[in-house]
């Protein structure tokens, strides 16, 4: 049981992962985080 239940986490996490809705928003996500801390780093400067 223990096996099968991971096999389909695994598979529906790549499903997810190639989604390109999913990859365009992991993107954003990636670019906002840089640009608070782009920003925090100017501020504290």
């Amino acid at each position: 049981m223990g096996t099968s239940l991971h096999n389909k986490i695994r598979l529906g996490r790549h499903s997810v992962l190639s989604d390109k809705r999913v990859q365009a928003l992991l993107a954003l996500g990636a670019l906002a985080g840089a640009g608070l801390v782009w920003m925090a780093l100017r501020l504290l400067h």
